[in-house]
């Protein structure tokens, strides 16, 4: 086990190119993170803005294996910030330290509670999302990816509008699929899912804490990778 006192670092890379997400997911990450770890971000500048599709996937898993392979020091752990953890096998494979991505956390924590949905700002990524739970062995929990219908960059750039279609969208499948936990799909989105979990009828798991939550685990067990 992690002496707590001893101190740790560990990086939050946003794999989209939006400085003022990053910020964003680090305010949930160090709210989530005990007093002896530390949590510094970055942003891959050659990511789109927003992934909002497979082909901008693509771009961010390209934009994540250079950095990897760029960067000298990643400290104790590595938090990949979008939900379809672009370029994770690639790092685990390069890197002598945990990497954990906040899609894979979020969904495994949902599925440990019972069935779960994923709410997407996204419907590009919905298929994406979907693969990815079935790579994970999560397709018999996995009972909805609803998504809303606007324009992703216009709605979540209105904080307002975007708290309201995310909690239709949270009523919506827990009545009509049975949702037993809804999973907010999205590391920019990290402002709504901590506004929306205290009113959600089950648990909401906010995927950038989700990953803290493993990240602590992992260091805690002294996992290699």
């Amino acid at each position: 086990m992690t002496d707590a006192t001893e101190r740790r670092s560990i990086r939050l890379i946003n794999p989209n190119s939006d400085s003022r997400a990053t910020e964003r997911m680090l305010v949930a990450a160090r709210a989530a993170a005990p007093d002896w770890l530390r949590i510094d971000g970055s942003t891959t500048a050659a990511s789109p803005r927003l992934i909002v599709d497979d082909s901008g996937s693509a771009l961010a898993t390209r934009a994540v294996i250079d950095d990897s392979n760029r960067t000298t020091d990643h400290g104790d752990g590595v938090i990949l910030s979008a939900f379809v953890d672009p370029g994770i096998d690639h790092m685990r494979q390069r890197l002598g330290v945990p990497v954990v991505g906040i899609g894979e956390s979020s969904m495994r924590e949902a599925a440990a509670i019972g069935r779960f949905a994923v709410l997407m700002t996204t419907p590009g990524l919905i298929d994406c999302v979907r693969r990815y739970a079935t790579a994970l062995g999560l397709t018999e929990r996995l009972v909805a990816i609803p998504g809303t219908t606007e324009d992703p960059q216009t709605l979540m750039a209105d904080a307002d509008r975007l708290v309201a279609a995310l909690d239709e969208l949270i009523r919506r499948t827990v009545r009509d699929d049975g949702a037993e936990a809804v999973v907010v799909g999205g590391g920019p989105l990290a402002d709504a899912a901590r506004t929306l979990a205290p009113t959600s009828p089950v648990p909401l798991i906010e995927p950038v804490p989700a990953a803290v939550r493993r990240m602590v685990a992992a260091l805690s067990r002294g996992d290699a990778a």
